[in-house]
């Protein structure tokens, strides 16, 4: 491989390295901010829908004319 290809090579490696170095520095910034509001959507959904499911258990049981 000749001088010309070997740097031509290694710049567009660097080049590939520090575009995804850019991208991932976005990480640094919003740290785990993004982890922990799914965390938190995740259980007010989880308690959003044993609400909801309770609602039901109490309607099965006052109606006693339903298929189970």
């Amino acid at each position: 491989m000749s001088c010309k290809n070997l740097e031509t090579m290694n710049a567009l490696w660097y080049g590939i390295a520090n575009f995804f170095q850019f991208i991932f520095g976005f990480y640094d910034i919003v740290g785990n901010v993004f982890n922990y509001s799914c965390i938190i959507l995740g259980f007010v959904g989880l308690f959003y829908w044993l609400n909801y499911q309770r609602n039901f258990n109490k309607e099965a049981e006052n109606n006693p004319n339903q298929i189970k």
